[in-house]
């Protein structure tokens, strides 16, 4: 078995804060046994500015926030998958939206740009809109990373309305995907459960998916509801809102059984 966690936060505008309740809950996790834990997305800042994460933004492999995860990985002894962080993007205006893979050393093994950014009316009513491309610069490579736990496909929140990008992780052998994420209430509501277990089960991958929950500013409600899916889809583990932990023991070997006995991933007929 191995036990893993997935974490959520609601991260505001203050870094500081932001990193405090970060530390907290990987201390928690890793308290909990946990020896693979997942931030959620945007965990360092949630702000009603759009602007301010180039501000923070990172040269990829230095900078304050890169130096806390990779201390935490190696104090905890645990892989960390770091939600989501900004990394210096191709111009002064647009950052990458990055998910990076430390190790128990606190060395950075992996890294994934989000590679569908959130362009979309949520609601004209209310005019609840969000334009990443605004400030973020799109990725563009697939990322799956060796781990002692098996293969690990790294996405992120709106990637998991694409499903072909699941499907080339699962053809490059991972067996657990991390979706880091920040749904807005309404999409939360209406997909957020459905399309995690329809990714699990397509491809009979574990995923673990931590979400930012709560009310973050008087704009910006977030669905929460952090969960891990077993390749079954069935739901191991859950929380609603507000920061916490959430953990569960992932079977490998039943995962293998499973895929044996099940192999729909070798009847595929269409790439």
């Amino acid at each position: 078995m191995n036990r893993v966690a997935a974490v959520q936060m609601v991260s505001t505008a203050d870094v500081d804060a932001n990193m405090a309740c970060a530390r907290e809950r990987i201390a928690e996790a890793a308290g909990y046994g946990a020896q693979l834990v997942v931030l959620p997305e945007f965990f360092p800042l949630i702000s009603q500015d759009g602007r301010a994460k180039l501000a923070i933004a990172e040269p990829a492999g230095d900078g304050p926030i890169q130096s806390f995860l990779s201390e935490a990985a190696r104090r905890h002894g645990i892989w960390l998958v770091a939600g989501t962080i900004p990394l210096k993007g191709p111009d002064a205006d647009h950052v990458y939206n990055s998910s990076l893979l430390f190790n128990t050393a606190g060395e950075c093994t992996a890294r994934y740009d989000k590679i569908h950014l959130f362009d979309v009316y949520v609601d004209r009513e209310r005019d609840e809109q969000y334009n990443e491309s605004a400030t973020m610069a799109p990725g563009s490579g697939v990322v799956v990373a060796d781990t002692p736990f098996g293969k690990i496909g790294l996405s992120v929140c709106y990637d998991l309305r694409f499903p072909e990008l699941y499907r080339k992780m699962s053809a490059q052998g991972a067996v657990i995907f991390t979706a880091p994420s920040a749904f807005t209430d309404r999409t939360g509501r209406a997909h957020w459960e459905l399309l995690l277990r329809a990714r699990a089960v397509e491809n009979l991958c574990f995923v673990i998916a931590p979400g930012q929950g709560g009310q973050h500013n008087e704009k910006r409600l977030t669905w929460g509801h952090s969960m891990i899916v077993d390749p079954w889809g069935d739901i191991l583990c859950a929380l609603q809102r507000g920061p916490g932990v959430a953990c569960a023991d992932l079977d490998l070997e039943r995962q293998r059984a499973l895929r044996a006995s099940f192999p729909a991933l070798e009847h595929r007929r269409v790439d």
